[in-house]
């Protein structure tokens, strides 16, 4: 497992980031009314008052089968879904958007904040998505359509990450050095390494993380997502020689490849050791 960078130095620069790209605060977020909670599905979901299903938009908690045949559960996902039953259930939550308000499956992708039970509580009412990821029971897993806040969610995350905390201790979630990814086709994954190689072909930016890259991990842009690193003021090029940790879905394309499809999906570290 790769060695954790020190969270003031990654933050440092996820903020750096941030800022450049202009406000993505709280505060930036879109209101959408308020309902109570009725329902926790799991550790990421849940069902309001008026019917609808929320998807907690930003993080992705340990998966429970949910009837999907064949499904093993994730670890952690039990813990999950009862720290956020034991935060939300029957609690009156404000619903606020980032970016797209819809998912494929009909669900509500929005930010939840708890509006009651807060004696001297935040102002804004209490962040679900944010206390879950400082509990170390959610991954920060943002879409181009919805990578609101991310600096925020990221900087929550690298705390829980650097103390050890739920998923963060378990195996199962480990952040992967390049050479592990093989071993991980099909899977969510998080891995940290420095860029060998970056070079553009045919309109596709391919960052290598070996010499060979036929067979060694490789991160690709897109077209379409250049499009939004150049939007941001970010040119992937100039990622060679850099610490990077990134996260997605290990594919298998000349090796393991994740698909960078937005910038969030990317994150500049501190400097590491050669490996």
């Amino acid at each position: 497992m790769a060695r954790p960078y020190p969270l003031s130095a990654t933050l440092f620069l996820i903020l750096i980031l941030a800022a450049a790209a202009g406000g993505q605060g709280i505060e930036t977020l879109a209101p959408g009314g308020s309902a109570r909670v009725t329902e926790v599905v799991d550790g990421d979901t849940v069902i309001l008052d008026d019917g609808r299903q929320v998807r907690l938009v930003g993080i992705q908690a340990p998966k429970l089968p949910l009837g999907r045949k064949g499904f093993k559960k994730w670890p952690l996902a039990d813990q999950a879904k009862q720290a956020l039953e034991d935060m939300a259930l029957d609690g009156v939550a404000e619903l606020r958007y980032g970016g797209g308000r819809m998912d494929r499956h009909g669900r509500v992708l929005a930010h939840l904040f708890l509006k009651d039970g807060l004696k001297g509580g935040p102002k804004d009412g209490l962040w679900l998505q944010g206390e879950l990821l400082k509990m170390g029971l959610a991954r920060v897993y943002t879409f181009p359509d919805n990578r609101k806040i991310a600096a925020e969610m990221y900087a929550l995350e690298g705390e829980a990450r650097r103390r050890g905390r739920g998923v963060w201790s378990h195996p199962f979630y480990a952040v992967l050095t390049p050479p592990e990814a093989s071993k991980h086709i099909g899977a969510f994954k998080v891995i940290e390494g420095k860029v060998l190689d970056a070079a553009k072909v045919r309109g596709r930016v391919y960052l290598n993380f070996g010499a060979d890259w036929r067979k060694d991990f490789t991160i690709t842009i897109r077209r379409k997502a250049l499009k939004m690193f150049q939007k941001a003021g970010i040119d992937p090029l100039s990622f060679k020689d850099k610490a990077v940790r990134v996260r997605g879905w290990l594919k298998s394309y000349n090796g393991p490849m994740i698909d960078a499809s937005h910038p969030k999906q990317i994150e500049l570290t501190a400097p590491i050791s050669s490996q």
